[in-house]
């Protein structure tokens, strides 16, 4: 018997096929029609009205407040996108995966089954994205306002040594955001949150986890949805441009990693980018999927 579950988030109905063949449950996010297939996120206790603004974490409140307790003990649960998958090669990294990867290989290096060196572990995050690159000067001024009032403050500021997740969050987001958010927090985080953000040059991207404890997911989505619930008395919900409407989501993926790696020990494990719906995978039976 498998293991391990994995809920793949869709925005629309013509990913149902490719996500078949991935072998996961598929999740219809927001207001578009599915079939009958789909698992939703506006049944029951939900939140889905705000999925514009909150992204995956609509479904995650769902999951939540609706499923988590029917979930047996010990069983590994993970979360994805249509474009984001878990890998099963783990001595590869994404970058190279990436490269990897195309339409006719694509399924054999999907994850369908749970590790061997997940053994000592209760939660599994993705490889880290590092935000302390190569800043191009066409990026700085394209982005504007928020970009001058960071170099109004301090010259140094895109210094590689100074590009750590806050500048990171400032610059695509919007100056001051992340610090009004930390400030709201309650001081059993406010402090270490903000260290992290502070001295942190990476954070593991795309809000998705891997996790067989139930009991750690909950105080997780406690912790976060607490958190997010006390943001939207501040920033609201008239938010203009995908940056910012989707400051929840953003907010989160910045969490996620600190809260996790805080309370458990994670195992990082490769993510890799492919877009099934663009390519219009079909499930083939006869695939020979690669070993771990």
């Amino acid at each position: 018997m498998n293991n391990l579950e994995i809920y793949c988030m869709c925005l629309y109905d013509d990913h149902l096929e490719n996500v078949q063949a991935l072998g996961y449950t598929p999740v219809g996010l927001g207001k578009n029609q599915f079939r009958s297939k789909w698992l939703r996120d506006f049944e029951g206790d939900n939140i889905s009205h705000k999925n514009l603004y909150y992204g995956e974490y609509s479904f995650y409140y769902w999951f939540w407040k609706n499923k988590l307790d029917t979930i047996p003990d010990n069983k590994w649960i993970g979360f994805s996108h249509y474009r984001h998958h878990w890998s099963n090669q783990n001595k590869v990294k994404s970058d190279d995966l990436n490269n990897l990867i195309n339409k006719t290989n694509y399924l054999s290096f999907v994850l369908r089954e749970p590790n061997q060196n997940w053994q000592d572990h209760q939660v599994i995050l993705g490889d880290p994205m590092y935000v302390n690159g190569h800043y191009k000067f066409s990026k700085i001024f394209k982005n504007g306002v928020s970009s001058l009032r960071i170099l109004s403050k301090n010259l140094f500021a895109f210094q590689k040594k100074n590009r750590n997740i806050k500048l990171h969050f400032d610059f695509f987001h919007g100056m001051g955001i992340l610090d009004k958010a930390i400030d709201i927090l309650d001081e059993k985080e406010r402090n270490d949150f903000r260290k992290f953000v502070n001295n942190s040059y990476s954070f593991n991207r795309e809000n998705m986890f891997i996790c067989r404890s139930k009991k750690l997911m909950h105080e997780y989505f406690l912790s976060v949805f607490t958190w997010l619930k006390k943001c939207e008395e501040i920033f609201g919900f008239n938010l203009k441009g995908y940056a910012k409407t989707r400051i929840y989501t953003f907010l989160a993926e910045r969490y996620l990693p600190y809260w996790f790696n805080k309370y458990s020990n994670p195992l990082i494990w490769p993510v890799f980018f492919f877009d099934t719906n663009k390519h219009k995978l079909k499930i083939e039976n006869k695939l020979s999927f690669t070993k771990n």
